[in-house]
């Protein structure tokens, strides 16, 4: 599945809420964005606190799922910002293709 294909599917899935126009709707995908981001990270805390930083199949699994929420919000958060993933993918690749020309990918802040 490509990109555009993914985004175009994941769309039918946007559930309406109210408010939900511009900054509301966009606030509401950011947000969301972050919890299952966390929920991802919150697998490999219980991996590393309860199952002695083994990686078990079904945690994999679980992290899985989590990115696959994760790739639906930056989806629709794209969408919202009138983007695509295809280009949200093609300027991330020049950034990190950038910073790695200036031997730039350590380090911290936007602009390096």
């Amino acid at each position: 599945m490509d990109f555009e294909h993914y985004q175009q599917a994941s769309a039918r899935t946007l559930y309406p809420a109210a408010g939900d126009t511009g900054l509301g709707l966009l606030t509401r995908l950011v947000l969301g964005l972050n919890g299952e981001s966390g929920e991802a990270a919150d697998h490999l805390k219980k991996t590393l606190r309860d199952e002695d930083g083994v990686l078990s199949d079904e945690r994999r699994e679980l992290i899985l799922k989590e990115l696959g929420d994760v790739l639906w919000y930056v989806a629709q958060t794209a969408a919202a910002l009138d983007s695509s993933l295809e280009e949200v993918a093609r300027t991330n690749i020049a950034k990190l293709a950038s910073r790695a020309e200036r031997g730039a990918v350590g380090g911290s802040g936007d602009e390096r």
